[in-house]
């Protein structure tokens, strides 16, 4: 039997590492499909399963391809962890809609590690020169990140049915009523800047009357003055008259 290259026997490491994980999420997955009630979620979860047990196979035979073996593969490595995490989330959360949120980000965790395995693959796989096993390590991210971004869409909608099914509806509109008095409190702040210009406006236009009042009088004055020069002239020259 050939002796196995230093780069075959990395790719052999990173692939029994993804078949180990693609074991443990098997158990995983029937355990949380036994758990959804919502049908859309529950088909979807199915799919994903077969989908899994397709990626088990298609690394096994890469592994076996490149003269490695998964019977290096402890079956407490495999199986282990997930027979652990089974029983564990049957009891998740307050309410049947939160243990279906807990789930759900579980199972988006565990996306994102496989996407982040079989990129690390797809990369190593292509640096060697392996075109076989960078397209299996391509073909099963991709259905991983579609797993993915299902589970991106649903978790916003889980969460909301949490929220209607254990907190109470008038707790849940906080937010418009929130909305309505600040718009109320910035209405009258408002009306109390517009209340403000006009006070002041008012103000202006009397002191601009007090003023103009004030130039009246320096012109009645100045009048006044004029009449007594003119009075004092003519009474000067009549003065000199009867003189003559």
């Amino acid at each position: 039997m050939p002796e196995t290259s230093t780069s075959d026997a990395k790719l052999i490491q990173y692939l029994n590492e993804a078949y180990a994980k693609e074991k443990e999420l098997e158990t995983s997955l029937q355990a949380h499909i036994g758990m959804t009630t919502r049908a859309p979620y529950k088909k979807r979860l199915q799919q994903h399963l077969k989908e899994t047990k397709g990626h088990s196979r298609q690394v096994e035979r890469r592994i076996k391809k490149l003269g490695g073996s998964t019977a290096a593969i402890p079956e407490l490595v495999k199986r282990g962890t997930a027979l652990a995490k089974g029983p564990l989330h049957t009891f998740r959360g307050t309410g049947e809609e939160e243990k279906l949120l807990k789930n759900a980000k579980t199972e988006y965790s565990e996306e994102h590690e496989e996407i982040a395995t079989y990129t690390a693959i797809e990369a190593l796989a292509e640096t060697v020169g392996d075109k076989e096993t960078a397209k299996v390590a391509r073909s099963i991210r991709r259905e991983e990140e579609r797993m993915a971004k299902y589970l991106d869409g649903l978790i916003p909608t889980l969460t909301r049915a949490v929220a209607q099914a254990e907190i109470p509806s008038e707790e849940r509109s906080n937010g418009r009523r929130s909305g309505t008095r600040s718009r109320a409190s910035s209405g009258g702040s408002s009306s109390g800047k517009a209340r403000g210009r006009k006070a002041s406006g008012s103000s202006s236009k009397a002191r601009g009357r007090k003023t103009s009042s004030g130039g009246s009088s320096k012109a009645r004055g100045r009048k006044t003055s004029g009449s007594s020069k003119a009075r004092g002239r003519k009474s000067s020259g009549s003065s000199k008259a009867r003189g003559r």
